[in-house]
């Protein structure tokens, strides 16, 4: 079972993957835990990359650049049409990592977070699972650059633990992992 960062919204009803309808039929232990293990992967992978797009628009130059048409692809998908980010003056760069701009820090944790919660579909362990895949996202992401990543980083992660964690407490979930 695949999922997608192309995911805007989660819908409990489709099954174009396999996903159960409505919740009617009872999972598995082994597709529970399948389930769960591919939330944090994708979750990760999602992490990691809305972290290296605010990277990149620092001017870093790494193996991203190797792969810029999955990058050109995943701007696409989060919603960037802008010019592309190689082509940016400094100023046009600084607006997108502004306080409203569409990679600063209220926009990527919101996106990063909003996957986590609409692909969760509410359920508590998926829920846990995404939020322990944007953790080990960000720490890949710590261990490619180097060591501590940018502020604006750091500061997206903290905020998007933060929702997460504020809608597991809105569905009535413990923050605290009980198996901890």
């Amino acid at each position: 079972m695949q999922i997608s960062s192309n995911m805007t919204q989660a819908n409990p009803v489709a099954n174009e993957n396999g996903i159960k309808k409505v919740f009617t039929e009872k999972l598995t232990n082994d597709q529970i835990s399948e389930l769960k293990a591919e939330v944090q992967r994708s979750t990760n992978a999602y992490t990691f990359k809305e972290n290296a797009v605010q990277h990149n628009i620092f001017g870093v130059q790494d193996n991203f650049t190797k792969e810029y048409e999955g990058f050109t692809s995943f701007l696409k998908d989060i919603g960037y049409e802008g010019k592309p980010i190689a082509e940016l003056s400094q100023s046009e760069a600084a607006e997108l990592v502004s306080e409203d701009g569409i990679f600063g820090i209220k926009q990527t944790s919101e996106r990063i977070a909003n996957f986590v919660i609409n692909g969760s579909g509410g359920d508590e362990d998926m829920m846990r699972a995404g939020r322990e895949g944007m953790i080990e996202g960000f720490k890949e992401a710590e261990e490619l650059w180097g060591g501590e990543l940018p502020e604006i980083s750091q500061q997206t992660m903290q905020k998007s633990i933060e929702m997460v964690d504020k809608a597991m407490h809105d569905l009535g979930y413990s923050i605290l992992n009980s198996e901890a």
